[in-house]
């Protein structure tokens, strides 16, 4: 037997993460299963934290790569033109934009993570709006450099900034009370609160818990937004790409935000892209050069995401999508009925979330499933388990990972 993770922990920083919980070496993965070098097999319900949406290994990816490395395609690019960059913006044109009717928005390439794309979205919007304060609200996580990490609530991550996190006002999620009240700060003379530059919105956030925000409180915000000349940015990194079943998360709330910022999902093959979609109006603040990344032009990430994007020309993932995430959201509602350790059960589409009364319980459950092969990961302060399976597994697999988890479960709580 082989599984050497000595040299990790003797020689890579003591900031690494999921790695502590899922202490194996892995060797490959194939859509939804995930194997280590003792040829033990592992259940992948992570989907690395959403990256993953069409597979490990897609193989129609994998093929359009290995012909993109042959013919000796351009893999960095900066944001000079390319033959597979274009070929992405028209895809994502035809499948995502026009469907819409937002085929006049322009399309920013940022940094490769999330965390690039919410800055660019934070300093474009200051830009516009000549204002320097963002409202984020409670549970939220937009990433964790310094201008993300300040719209980020979670303390245990804007414990290590080392400096002040400013110029932040922060919110309560879905809270239309909250809200009312913090309009009437902004508007009348004397409360001492100004208009934000934007207002920074997950539609559904994921890391926080999956909090699903409601069309009310939503449309709420986007009018007080075009009232008082604030940009709306909603952070879709980890709800977008099919997660929730049609390629946004707020699909069906009929909103229209001046920015929306996408990662995650999108280069399709876990390869990087960070990308805005800017209303023409607000891109035009910028001038050539003014916001810039050496890995705006990931050619790889072009290549597999446009394959990505050839999933939402049918509804037909839409449709898988919303069928398993309904599968995995009963299984839990009946394990609900059975602890009442179990606090709540919340998702939409292929993100389910089951909260339970402690963090350690949670602590509990993660060893078992990792000890008898299912990856699934925590959220919010620990008391939470998130479901994020690929898109793409097949229903035996689902229903095998979720099998194994109501075991761990009744190990735990029985």
């Amino acid at each position: 037997m082989t599984n050497e993770i000595d040299i990790f922990e003797t020689y890579e920083s003591e900031v690494r993460a999921y790695c502590r919980v899922v202490p194996t070496v892995f060797k490959s993965a194939k859509n939804a299963t995930m194997t280590d070098e003792n040829d033990k097999k592992f259940i992948d319900f992570f989907a690395g934290a959403g990256v993953v949406n069409f597979g490990h290994n897609n193989p129609k990816m994998q093929k359009a790569i290995i012909e993109f490395i042959k013919r000796d395609g351009v893999a960095h690019s900066l944001d000079m033109y390319t033959d597979v960059k274009r070929e992405f913006i028209k895809t994502f044109v035809k499948n995502i934009l026009k469907p819409r009717g937002w085929q006049d928005r322009k399309l920013q390439f940022t940094g490769p993570t999330g965390t690039n794309a919410v800055e660019a979205a934070l300093k474009l919007a200051r830009k516009v709006t000549n204002r320097t304060e963002i409202v984020a609200f409670n549970r939220a996580f937009h990433g964790i450099t310094l201008g993300a990490l300040a719209c980020t609530a979670n303390n245990n991550f804007r414990s290590s900034s080392g400096v002040p996190l400013n110029h932040i006002i922060r919110g309560e999620f879905d809270d239309i009370e909250a809200f009312n009240h913090m309009k009437r700060q902004m508007t009348h003379t004397g409360e001492g609160l100004q208009p934000p530059a934007a207002f920074i919105i997950e539609p559904i956030q994921a890391e926080g818990g999956v909090r699903i925000a409601s069309k009310k409180w939503l449309h709420m915000v986007q009018e007080f937004a075009k009232e008082c000349g604030s940009l709306l940015i909603l952070d879709d990194i980890q709800g977008s790409s099919g997660r929730h079943g049609s390629y946004f998360s707020f699909d069906d709330m009929d909103l229209d935000p001046d920015i929306v910022i996408l990662a995650k999902g999108l280069g399709g093959f876990g390869t990087p892209i960070g990308m805005l979609i800017n209303k023409p109006q607000v891109d035009k603040a910028w001038k050539p050069g003014q916001h810039t990344g050496t890995f705006r032009g990931q050619g790889i990430s072009f290549v597999a995401g446009k394959i990505g994007l050839e999933y939402f020309e049918n509804d037909k993932l839409e449709h898988e999508t919303i069928k398993k995430g309904e599968m995995i959201k009963s299984f839990l509602e009946n394990m609900k009925r059975k602890y009442k350790q179990i606090v709540a059960i919340r998702g939409k589409g292929m993100m389910v979330a089951i909260e339970f009364s402690s963090a350690q319980i949670v602590q509990n459950i993660t060893k078992k499933t990792y000890e008898n092969g299912l990856i699934v990961g925590a959220c919010s302060s620990g008391e939470i388990i998130k479901f994020i399976p690929p898109l793409t597994i097949d229903e035996k697999c689902l229903e095998d990972g979720l099998k194994i988890f109501s075991r761990c479960v009744d190990e735990v709580l029985a």
